[in-house]
């Protein structure tokens, strides 16, 4: 009889352990980072795409976030858009001149500007630039190659 209530108590805890809502959950974390893969990516292993002759980018995108690196020769404009991704815009070499909600805003080496969803921006780079583009989310246009207004001359 001892052994018959040992079974049936073994019975339970192993029911137990599989409706366990920490072991659900263990296994659901488990899933979601199988779905969210590390991503290691140097910049000299992402094609560099020619926009127009003054300027060219290169994109890594996350789940949720892209990253790009966008070259902008002198002189180069690019057109007033707006997004629903917010921007946040960090110069690494070179200067931008923004137009923002009636302001111009310049943008040096080392500094950041963060552009809010929706907000129409122009920008003009008053030297040879280097951008890090950070958008949430990625931008859609982007990755499917329909931004046709950085595709144009200048």
């Amino acid at each position: 009889m001892a052994k018959t209530k040992l079974k049936a108590k073994a019975k339970t805890s192993a029911r137990a352990k599989r409706k366990s809502p920490v072991r659900s959950a263990a296994k659901r974390k488990k899933a979601v980072v199988a779905k969210h893969a590390l991503k290691y990516v140097p910049w000299s292993t992402v094609a560099l795409e020619d926009l127009n002759p003054l300027l060219q980018r290169q994109f890594v995108v996350g789940q949720e976030i892209m990253v790009a690196r966008v070259l902008l020769k002198k002189g180069c404009i690019v057109p007033e858009h707006s997004h629903q991704n917010e921007q946040l815009t960090y110069i690494l070499e070179g200067v931008l001149k923004f137009f923002i909600d009636g302001q111009e805003i310049v943008v040096n080496a080392g500094e950041v500007l963060c552009i809010p969803s929706h907000m129409p921006h122009k920008a003009e780079a008053l030297a040879d630039t280097v951008d890090l583009d950070v958008f949430c989310p990625p931008r859609a246009d982007w990755i499917n190659k329909t931004d046709q207004y950085l595709r144009g001359k200048k």
